[in-house]
């Protein structure tokens, strides 16, 4: 029977709902949703950084419903709407059954960045990302959650590479009609506008909302038009300027976010500082209590007794500091509002509250006003204890009240669509009895199944997934990498000959061992450390039998000229070396390269100065793909390997001797791989399978992908910190 066309009320509830949807970004880890939208328009899809709100603007309303009026179309669009509505108003999350205090009263979340999507750019690294992805985790767990931090309207800086290999920055105004983002109104449905000080003088700010989920995510915007221009630029770029621009962007963050949260009516249980940048929060909290009538220390106690640190910085440089100076000039109106002595501010955040000399740190600030602090990882937190030691005089350093949370990342969101069809489908397709019993478990919620260890350990079961399917997946995903970087390395070279479009058809070899490294530029990760050998490294390059390749891609911050130096070196050897045909350089390095390079590589290189890697999360998105982590242990992966499940670079310490330490860790990297990792992969049996290889795909799967995810460690966070008092 011909199906009858859709009313009007039936094509305007449809065109509603993805606009709705399109303002959301659940879409960003849901297949299916995005399938929808990169249909609509593919090169809409590809050029705007696979923005569901940048390609509804695209097509117009007519269009839409008239694209509707297809039956297949409209029957997938129905069905995504409402799996998002049904995500939306699911009543039985882990938070209700679990913890349904932290439903009620929500967690505000406060961090200078959030990495959320390669279409929304306000993110400079890792400390971004992990925020991110707590974020989604929070969502999908239904927790009461708030995220607070700046709208960047140049977001994070776009890289190019100039005729000296150098790295050299610009950036791109981000349109909030062409992003994900939604104005926060007042209730005539203007723009709800706050104001904070800074020196002597009240700075206005507006605020977007980025709704994650079930979540929201405010990003206050001081471009605000009765604001003088450097007050403007507040909100300019993530990380601009100098300390004065930080310190007051450090105002903006802690001491607007909460005046916003008070604007909106929400009254959190639990205020959480994600780094030292949002801690001048604690003194809107004193401020707020001391004008309710309590003293200055009782607001202390009170405000400590509603916040909670995460520490990301085993190094001394990378916390926050201002003169006494500084903090005079930025506070000079906002402690007017405090009866309370300067000297005695400023001893919140000293080691040495009277030692004038002593700058001010937002992290001591932050470690004393909270109730509970952690680092990242085991070690991190080891090291952190050494590190705030002198905080607490009279307290051994095994005791100094700082523990750990390990990261993890949100597994949905990191893993490429192809990946998450595989998967799904190969649990749909299952039908033991054991699967049967989980089925009954976890219902159709995929986003449960997939962070359940449950799932992951069908991985060690040849029935479930062959090695001929997993070893068949590794060839697709590496394909997908290198055709996807032969595409990227053309658009990007600025003057193409005739010549280079055979050239860059031929870029990397898809039988090659892929060893990647991805990340922020900074020093301590030693990005060309490898290259110390580098004579072993060109023969091992051009061993025909045995093709090794490296695949590399990251920023380095724009006043780090040594790390731009890194990435000068690693390109000329691209370039200008017996490596040029075994070495590539990603430009303009986003989560969209992050995701072909994790997916794409067979070997994840991580090779930082231990213990300055806190935690490190790039190699955690490895596992779920079939990439195997090659590491220092370091962060995340000392918990993580076990022999079985990866490599390791050297032992689980290292000499206190920096260039002794860079000249171990190059030839144990050498050493491992040559006698372990190129062994292993290019071991095949008669039917070209690396049997190896693949079993210890599936150790790494049994053992690391449902372990490092923010499902666990949100869950963490609930239980350790937000609900202990």
């Amino acid at each position: 029977m011909k199906k009858q066309p859709l009313s009007g009320a039936e094509l305007d509830e449809l065109v509603a709902g993805l606009k709705k949807l399109s303002r959301n970004i659940w879409w960003c880890w849901d297949q299916e949703a995005q399938d929808l939208f990169q249909e609509l328009s593919p090169r809409a899809w590809q050029n705007l950084y696979h923005n569901a709100a940048a390609v509804l603007r695209e097509v117009s309303d007519y269009e839409l419903r008239v694209r509707l009026q297809n039956d297949d179309f409209e029957r997938r669009a129905r069905a995504v709407l409402k799996d998002f509505d049904a995500y939306l108003t699911q009543t039985n999350t882990w938070t209700h059954i679990h913890a349904p205090e932290l439903h009620k009263h929500p967690v505000a979340y406060f961090s200078a960045e959030f990495g959320f999507h390669e279409s929304l750019p306000i993110s400079a690294g890792g400390l971004g990302i992990l925020a991110g992805d707590h974020a989604k985790s929070a969502s999908d767990l239904g927790l009461g959650f708030i995220g607070i931090s700046l709208f960047y309207r140049e977001g994070y800086f776009q890289q190019t590479i100039d005729s000296n290999n150098w790295q050299t920055e610009f950036y791109n105004l981000i349109d909030p009609q062409n992003s994900p983002l939604e104005p926060v109104l007042d209730e005539k449905g203007q723009p709800l506008v706050c104001e904070v000080e800074v020196d002597l003088n009240k700075v206005f700010f507006k605020a977007w909302r980025v709704n994650v989920g079930r979540v929201p995510v405010y990003l206050l915007d001081a471009n605000h038009p009765d604001n003088a221009q450097h007050f403007r630029d507040l909100t300019a770029r993530v990380y601009g300027g100098d300390s004065t621009m930080r310190v007051m962007q450090e105002i903006l963050l802690g001491i607007g976010g909460v005046r916003l949260l008070r604007r909106l009516g929400i009254a959190p249980s639990v205020f959480h500082m994600n780094e030292g940048h949002a801690a001048f929060l604690t003194l809107e909290l004193i401020r707020e209590k001391m004008n309710a009538g309590k003293n200055f220390s009782e607001a202390c106690a009170e405000t400590k007794s509603t916040c909670i640190f995460t520490t990301h910085t085993p190094v001394e440089a990378g916390h926050d500091r201002f003169s006494q100076g500084l903090m005079d000039y930025a506070l000079q109106l906002f402690r007017q509002k405090l009866n309370v002595p300067f000297e005695e501010l400023l001893g919140l955040g000293r080691v040495e509250p009277k030692n004038p000399q002593e700058p001010f740190c937002m992290t001591v600030l932050a470690l004393k006003l909270s109730r509970a602090a952690n680092g990242v990882s085991e070690l991190h937190g080891q090291v952190s204890r050494h590190m705030w030691q002198p905080l607490f005089p009279n307290t051994p350093v095994d005791k100094v009240p700082i523990g750990h949370i390990t990261n993890g990342i949100h597994l949905l969101g990191w893993m490429k669509g192809s990946v998450r069809k595989f998967w799904r489908e190969r649990l749909c397709n299952d039908q033991d009895e054991a699967t049967k019993m989980w089925h009954e478990k976890f219902g159709h919620d995929w986003a449960m199944a997939v962070n359940s260890s449950e799932f992951w350990e069908k991985m060690a079961d040849p029935s479930f997934v062959s090695d001929e399917e997993l070893w068949a997946l590794r060839y697709s995903l590496r394909r997908e990498m290198i055709e996807f970087i032969r595409r990227r390395t053309l658009y990007m070279t600025t003057r193409v000959s005739s010549g280079d479009f055979i050239r860059f058809d031929h870029l990397l070899n898809p039988d090659a061992l892929t060893i990647g490294f991805a990340r922020r530029f900074a020093t301590y990760k030693r990005a060309p450390l490898i290259f110390q050998q580098f004579d072993n490294i060109v023969k091992l390059c051009h061993e025909q039998q045995r093709p090794v390749q490296f695949v590399y891609a990251g920023k380095a911050h724009p006043r780090d000229d040594e790390g731009k130096r890194f990435i000068q070196q690693i390109i000329h050897l691209s370039k200008h070396s017996p490596l040029s045909d075994y070495l590539v350089f990603v430009e303009n390095y986003d989560v969209h390269v992050a995701r072909q390079m994790v997916s794409g590589c067979d070997i994840w290189l991580n090779n930082p100065r231990r213990p300055l890697e806190a935690s490190g999360t790039s190699g955690m998105k490895a596992g779920c793909h079939g990439c195997l982590n090659l590491s220092i242990l370091d962060g995340w992966w000392r918990e993580g390997y076990d022999s079985t499940n990866g490599f390791a670079i050297g032992e689980d310490s290292q000499p206190d001797n920096v260039e002794e330490q860079d000249r171990l860790d190059s030839a144990n990297l050498y050493k491992t791989l040559t006698e372990q990792v190129i062994p292993m992969f290019f071991e095949r049996d008669a039917n070209g399978i690396p049997r190896q290889w693949i079993q210890r795909i599936r150790r790494a799967m049994v053992t690391l992908v449902p372990q490092f995810t923010t499902d666990r460690m949100v869950k963490e966070y609930a239980r350790n910190y937000y609900l202990a008092k």
